[in-house]
């Protein structure tokens, strides 16, 4: 069995651009580069798990993001650091699918595909949904402060598995390996 880094999207791996879906806007948030590289010479497969509600309200068509992750790669593959596979919900909240964040669906689909070990797995993300979704799936967790604001109160909660950025999660969890 695989293990795998289960990844938000926006916040985590690039700066949030409200409903970003051209590959104009993207920008990676500092060191999110080398965390992937980092995280790949580990061993660990790199999955995107990420809501595209702007599909579902019809600002852009699921061809728009894929088409963005396919430029994402691009960049990645240059530096050792490729996402090995893209997972996202079309759907706002109404739909009350069982894909969008904080249900399993994405993580489930994944976890079969790539036959991945969730015990030895982790998500990772700027927002409580994203420890929640890791939580509900069976997967440790990092909550990163490079993106959404995190409350105080969330701060405190998580404080065992909050990080600054990627980088800095990528390293700790590769340093306890080592140990």
């Amino acid at each position: 069995m695989e293990r795998a880094i289960f990844l938000d999207r926006d916040g985590t791996i690039n700066v949030d651009v409200d409903y970003l879906h051209e590959p104009d806007q993207l920008r990676f948030i500092d060191g999110t580069v080398e965390a992937l590289a980092l995280l790949k010479a580990h061993g660990y497969k790199l999955i995107v798990i990420s809501n595209q509600s702007g599909i579902g309200r019809g600002y852009f068509g699921a061809q728009d993001v894929e088409q963005l992750h396919r430029y994402m790669n691009r960049i990645l593959q240059e530096h050792n650091a490729a996402i090995d596979a893209f997972y996202y919900c079309p759907h706002v909240e109404q739909d009350r699918c069982m894909c969008r964040k904080p249900h399993t669906g994405l993580i489930d689909r994944a976890a079969a595909e790539w036959e991945i070990d969730r015990s030895r797995s982790y998500m990772v993300g700027d927002k409580e949904a994203d420890v929640l979704t890791a939580i509900n799936a069976g997967c440790s967790y990092g909550l990163l402060l490079s993106g959404h604001m995190v409350s105080r109160g969330l701060q405190e909660k998580y404080k065992d598995d909050l990080y600054k950025n990627l980088w800095d999660f990528a390293q700790h969890i590769c340093a306890q390996e080592v140990k």
